[in-house]
């Protein structure tokens, strides 16, 4: 058995589900962007830290040209090339290449880099191979002469400073972006909390009320003016909680209705299994005011075991299966004609028509002559309902015309009435309680719909106005329908 569902485990799943992923893939997408901009300003960082030591070299340089021809004293040289960093510093002109500044004995160089008409891209590489070297490395640093652009200034110095100093940016940067992403997730969180996950956790606790306690009113969401999509859905959520209580309440009162009409069947049956024996009795009494009344009074009494039967059938808890067969459409609507146009009583169970209703017209073509599978019966009551309900508006023409198109079959069933009053158009196949004739149950084109929905296809009113009405049902064709069941 499925574990249930509670209020309490579903904001429990909101505290640690929702609002932690967004906290957390706010804090990540930070961090991601944090990332995209470190990458270009460490390699900057490091092509300033360079330019900043060739300037340094520069001064260095400039210094030791300050006396000019006397010997630089061996303390002093060492003092500049110690401020600026480097082991020893060259510079070259056009006709000449001069040792400006050097230690007793400069170490072997292990790489070198141009300053001098270097891409942006060629930075970034040689940033991170600098912060993957584990071991210090003699770099020669060639970069144009700031004082003279034709002169080119080499500089001799370790790289450990370099890195060391990338390291200390890169943790600020780290530490900055991690401040960073901390405020602005936090920011983030509390704003969706606000906009979003708070909204949704109300939902969701309204709809687990609702579905816990389906007749309670106060499960309905309060009305929000938020004008956004999750008010959109707050509102539809409460109207459609609405509509479902209503139509909940609605069914309640009518299975309480069957089950009274279920228990006080038989005993009706009976009472007018009485009257019926009574009304033979008359009839055999050869009196001519007798003789007048009794056929009314069998009429009447028959219209009432059918609206009894008809009435059972649809309110019943367990519908009654369909009997299947293969069978010409055209004999079935010939047999409705004669039913409706018939004024000898009909058998118990189906809706009478009196004399003088319309007469059912037949149109030749290949749909009346294909043959359908599906409950004869039933369907029989489908469209003796259809032709009944057109006689009592007032129709004295009914058409009828079938089209085979081999994947279904469309049959249209059309009347000159008035067309359907336009107040009861959208319940016209739900249940009602006036039904537009003095013997009738409000339940004949209700039960048509169930029917043919039993049978897999479906009715629909196609049009209807002034000049009549038309009905469409669409039956399966060239295959048979599964086993169902009709009311």
């Amino acid at each position: 058995m499925a574990a249930e569902i509670t209020n309490d485990s579903v904001r429990q799943g909101f505290r640690v589900g929702l609002s932690a992923r967004l906290l957390v893939l706010t804090m990540l997408f930070v961090m991601i962007a944090e990332v995209l901009i470190y990458v270009p300003s460490v390699s900057r960082f490091r092509k300033v830290f360079l330019e900043d030591q060739v300037a340094k070299a520069h001064l260095a340089m400039m210094a030791a040209q300050a006396q000019p021809g006397q010997e630089l004293a061996h303390a002093l040289s060492m003092d500049l090339l110690f401020h600026a960093g480097a082991y020893a510093i060259v510079l070259e002109t056009a006709d000449r290449r001069m040792m400006m500044l050097s230690r007793d004995m400069p170490p072997a160089v292990d790489v070198t880099f141009d300053l001098r008409n270097r891409a942006a891209m060629a930075w970034i590489p040689e940033a991170f191979s600098t912060l993957r070297q584990r071991d210090n490395r003699v770099m020669r640093v060639i970069a144009t002469s700031p004082q003279d652009p034709a002169a080119t200034l080499e500089v001799i110095l370790d790289e450990e400073p370099l890195r060391e100093s990338m390291l200390a940016f890169s943790w600020r940067i780290l530490t900055l972006s991690i401040i960073i992403s901390v405020i602005t997730a936090g920011l983030v969180y509390l704003s969706l909390q606000w906009l979003l996950v708070r909204p949704i956790r109300r939902m969701c606790d309204s709809i687990l009320r609702f579905r816990q306690h389906p007749e309670d009113e106060t499960a309905t969401l309060p009305p929000t003016r938020r004008s956004d999509e999750l008010g959109v859905a707050q509102r539809e959520l409460a109207r459609m909680q609405t509509e479902l209580r209503a139509a909940l309440r609605q069914k309640t009162h009518l299975a309480a209705l069957g089950s009274a009409v279920a228990k006080i069947h038989h005993d009706l049956r009976n009472t007018l299994a009485t009257a019926v024996l009574a009304s033979d009795y008359l009839a055999s009494i050869d009196d001519p005011a007798v003789k007048r009344i009794a056929p009314k009074l069998y009429h009447a009494i028959d219209r009432a075991v059918a609206m009894c039967s008809r009435t059972l059938d649809y309110v019943r808890d367990t519908p009654r299966p369909l009997e299947p067969s293969v069978f010409p459409l055209a004999g079935l609507i010939t047999e409705v004609e004669e039913f409706v146009g018939s004024p000898e009583p009909p058998p118990a169970g189906t809706p009478a028509n009196g004399a003088g209703g319309p007469k059912l017209r037949r149109v030749c073509g290949s749909g009346l002559a294909t043959e359908i599978y599906g409950d004869r019966d039933q369907l029989f009551r489908v469209f003796a309902n259809l032709a009944l309900n057109a006689a009592q508006a007032g129709a004295d023409t009914i058409r009828v015309e079938a089209v085979d198109q081999r994947d279904q079959v469309t049959i249209d069933v059309a009347d000159n009435g008035p067309g359907i009053p336009e107040t009861v158009r959208d319940s016209i196949f739900g249940p009602r309680t006036n039904s537009g004739r003095p013997d009738g149950t409000g339940l004949g084109l209700t039960i048509a719909r169930e029917i043919v929905l039993a049978h897999g296809g479906d009715i629909a009113v196609a049009s209807t106005g002034p000049e009549g009405t038309r009905f469409r049902i669409t039956l399966p064709g060239g295959r048979r329908p599964s086993r169902r069941t009709a009311a």
